[in-house]
């Protein structure tokens, strides 16, 4: 049996003392304060970055994702994971892979509940996520939307430095603990939400989180995201149009872009375990409509079914287009892969604790897309995240730092990142410059992006 693979990183069934001083060897190939280094912008145009997908996107959507990503520089970071992946390629590798998320930033976070009725805080977006990326990618991408977030709400850079240098020492640190854990130790690691808050200091926001939890542990049964949405028209359940974010595909505008519906919930049923493939049997495909969603997202075909039982039970599940992960950017994908949602679900699987039952994969052959499908997430979970980031920077930023550790142990080798981080602080350290740096360059950005703006508006304008 081999004890390490061509480029140096050791077997993960060797002894973890070994792993571990196979991470302090790293040290030598990329030093940690190296990682304080952050690329030039010069030689590089964010705009034409992020309009690399245009042509994949619904042209009448482009203006909202414009829109939404000019709001301000956090919001130009949520949009730009091509433009940071593409800086990032620049920089050295350690080469301690990891299964990642590729869009790691503070929003993409979040609590949901668990098939077995428990909420858990985790990373809930993987439209990026790619095996084989170093682990610094994720870590780098967090620190930088930390400081960008903290810079936004108008905190001294001093405390935007120390907050993002913190979520660097939170991941670390937990890494470290779990390093010393089994692999089953590991896996079944779960950020119980009830749990975490207890860390807020401030008693009235603790109460006004662990009020969510109450109201939305009371029927974690119904779907709790659109409740609007299923209304009846002659008695058939139907979803109500909220344009421009919520629409049907009954206009002269969007009728090329409507997929065969029926066809790629077949085809989504298809790649559903046998006992989730019965569940899923017993509801019936009753409408189907449009759904802009997040910031880096819009313009791709994200939709909404609505399904209902013989009772009138309804069902949300959201059929989301899966386009090629910047991560490509930076490293190429395995070999064999040939559907991007299925990359997207089996990301999703091998990062969170507890994973959507409805987690499945469709296309549809009229217009060659790829989609993931899940269940739409719980309305009053996903305010959690909102509540304690706006109010709480500090323990979610936190909070977040520990989950990505988590996230990376059940893929990676906690072990030989721990390794590779050490004790000290001097990891934290570069990191947190890291991010200062990047953040500054983000702001650069977001306003090379909003005069680039202008002036298309300027010249359609004549």
């Amino acid at each position: 049996m081999a004890d390490s693979s061509p480029n140096g990183i050791p077997a993960k069934n060797l002894p973890r003392s070994k792993r571990y001083e196979a991470g302090r060897v790293l040290r030598n190939r990329v030093a940690r304060e190296s990682h304080a280094a952050c690329p030039p912008a010069s030689g590089r145009d964010p705009v034409a970055i992020l309009a690399e997908t245009d042509g994949a996107r619904i042209p009448e959507l482009l203006p909202i994702r414009y829109g939404r990503i000019l709001q301000s520089p956090f919001t130009f970071l949520r949009g730009a994971a091509a433009v940071m992946a593409h800086d990032l390629a620049a920089v050295p590798q350690v080469g301690a892979h990891v299964q990642a998320c590729g869009d790691c930033h503070l929003m993409n976070f979040g609590a949901f509940n668990t098939p077995e009725g428990r909420i858990l805080f985790d990373i809930n977006d993987f439209d990026e996520t790619l095996p084989g990326i170093d682990f610094t990618v994720d870590l780098k991408r967090l620190a930088a939307s930390v400081a960008v977030a903290a810079l936004d709400a108008n905190m001294p850079e001093k405390k935007a430095h120390a907050l993002a240098k913190a979520t660097v020492r939170s991941y670390r640190e937990f890494i470290l603990e779990l390093a010393t854990k089994t692999p089953l130790e590991v896996w079944y690691t779960r950020m119980e939400i009830d749990q975490e808050v207890k860390r807020i200091a401030d008693v009235k926001l603790r109460e006004t989180i662990f009020s969510i939890l109450v109201k939305a542990k009371k029927d974690l049964a119904a779907d709790d995201n659109f409740p609007h949405l299923a209304t009846t028209k002659a008695g058939v359940a139907h979803i109500e149009d909220r344009p421009p974010l919520i629409y049907h595909f009954d206009t002269p505008a969007t009728k090329d872009y409507k997929i065969h519906a029926h066809s790629a919930f077949a085809n989504y049923q298809s790649s559903l375990l046998p006992e989730r493939r019965a569940l899923v049997e017993r509801y019936a495909l009753t409408d189907i409509a449009f759904k802009v969603v997040g910031v880096g997202s819009v313009g791709t075909f994200c939709a909404i079914g609505l399904f209902m039982t013989a009772d009138g039970e309804p069902l949300f599940l959201q059929v989301k287009q899966a386009l090629a992960s910047v991560l490509e950017k930076i490293a190429a994908p395995p070999p064999g892969f040939v559907h991007q949602g299925r990359r997207m679900v089996d990301g999703q699987r091998a990062m969170q604790a507890a994973s959507d039952i409805f987690l499945g994969v469709t296309e549809d052959p009229k217009t060659n897309r790829q989609f993931y499908v899940r269940q739409l997430k719980n309305r009053h979970l996903g305010s959690i995240g909102e509540v304690i980031e706006v109010k709480a920077l500090d323990v979610y930023a936190n909070l977040c730092g520990r989950t990505l550790a988590r996230a990376h142990a059940r893929g990676g080798d906690p072990a030989l990142l721990a390794g590779y981080m050490g004790k000290s602080e001097a990891f934290d350290d570069a990191l947190g410059s890291f991010a200062m740096t990047y953040a500054a360059q983000t702001k650069q950005d977001h306003t090379r992006l909003k005069a680039a703006r202008s002036t298309k508006a300027d010249l359609a304008g004549h």
